[in-house]
């Protein structure tokens, strides 16, 4: 039995099994083989994820170490089965027989060159017909790729592919914590943040011998939501600066009265507009740095100059300073618009604008003030750790 000291060179095969009773067996012996050819001491490990059927004791009898995990979820799976591997080199596939584990070999010469995770490309490689549905391929994949190369710059041909191969050591950097399908772009998206190279290498891929377990539209949002979530420039940073862009413009247009704009005219509700689309687009800003500056502080976002720019700027004073300026403001002209009121006797008034443009001000300066405060808590947070 090996041990955790002998590792060297020792090569985990790591398999997710739910119900594969048809193909784990074949999957295993797969596995074993290609791991003869490399020359490489190494075993098979698959993590069985609440099979009802004869999965386990197929695969024991194949050769494979089981372990066992009650949490559902492809990731789930994973995590267990991979922090209960032995070896110092990973590869990670499913046991449903669509991979084909002869073709482990491919992965292990490129990790070798210097690759760090290596994924095996199926539309690179000989995807079989019927192996991959239409929408999957030439819809579902090159969509969360071209979002991968949007989002975070990840060039590759076949994100969702599920064999891989990378270190012990890697995998223990990338500290992985989804637990679904999602999983697959964690680990892309955290290997991008820790500066890792990513590589690829073409392989064969079967059609399913029993029907899938994977419910196309959920997962396909599980990793939507998950790059979102990792990219707040997209989600909060760009719409917000839409939002405040446009509300200013408004706001600054109509100050000294109606603007008529292709035949129409845009009076007072179009400067309220303004004025809520502007409070409404610094919010979302802020709310973009406060998830990019959590990500700095829990280091996943290392290499972000905007986060080291806008917590330099958002210095508590300076912000403090900042905030009542634009509050003074926006009350100067309210004191202004009191004190023309003041001279009429306190008769009929009519300084709708400048009670918007003096309303907006103040409460941008409020909004100032407090997200210095939250943000150099933040700080404060990276400072102590």
């Amino acid at each position: 039995m090996n041990t955790m000291g002998k590792t060297k060179n020792f090569v985990s095969v790591v398999m997710p099994c739910l119900n594969e009773e048809k193909t784990v067996a074949l999957c295993v012996q797969q596995a074993k083989k290609s791991l003869a050819k490399t020359g490489l001491s190494g075993e098979v490990v698959v993590c069985d994820n609440g099979s009802i059927d004869k999965s386990v004791i197929l695969a024991q009898k194949a050769g494979a170490r089981v372990i066992v995990e009650r949490q559902r979820g492809y990731g789930s799976a994973y995590l267990a089965g991979i922090k209960a591997a032995k070896g110092d080199t990973i590869v990670i596939g499913d046991s449903d027989g669509t991979y084909n584990f002869l073709e482990v070999p491919k992965l292990l010469v490129k990790l070798k060159k210097g690759a760090d995770l290596v994924l095996g490309s199926r539309l690179k490689g000989n995807a079989k017909k019927g192996a991959m549905p239409l929408l999957n391929r030439f819809l579902g994949t090159p969509t969360l790729n071209f979002f991968l190369r949007l989002f975070y710059g990840i060039k590759i041909s076949d994100s969702q592919s599920g064999m891989r191969a990378f270190s012990k050591k890697t995998f223990q950097k990338l500290k992985l914590r989804t637990l679904g399908m999602e999983f697959a772009s964690e680990m892309l998206v955290r290997a991008v943040g820790e500066g890792l190279t990513i590589a690829e290498v073409p392989i064969s891929y079967s059609k399913r011998v029993t029907p899938t377990k994977l419910s196309r539209f959920r997962d396909a949002w599980r990793h939507l939501r998950f790059m979102l979530l990792f990219a707040p420039t997209y989600l909060f940073l760009i719409p917000g600066a839409v939002f405040l862009f446009a509300g200013s413009i408004l706001m600054i247009s109509l100050s000294l009265g109606p603007v008529s704009f292709f035949g129409r005219y845009l009076d007072f509700h179009s400067m309220i507009l303004g004025s809520m689309l502007s409070l409404l687009g610094y919010q979302i800003i802020m709310l973009g740095i406060y998830a990019k500056a959590f990500s700095w502080t829990q280091g996943i976002d290392t290499q972000s100059r905007l986060i080291s720019t806008t917590l330099g700027f958002f210095r508590l004073e300076k912000g403090i300073v900042l905030g009542i300026l634009v509050s003074l403001v926006g009350l100067a002209v309210g004191l202004s618009t009191y004190i023309d009121w003041a001279k009429s006797g306190f008769g009929p008034l009519s300084a709708v604008r400048p009670a918007i443009f003096s309303m907006t001000l103040f409460v941008l300066g409020m909004q100032i003030i407090f997200s210095s405060f939250f943000l150099s808590i933040l700080g404060i947070e990276k400072k102590a750790s």
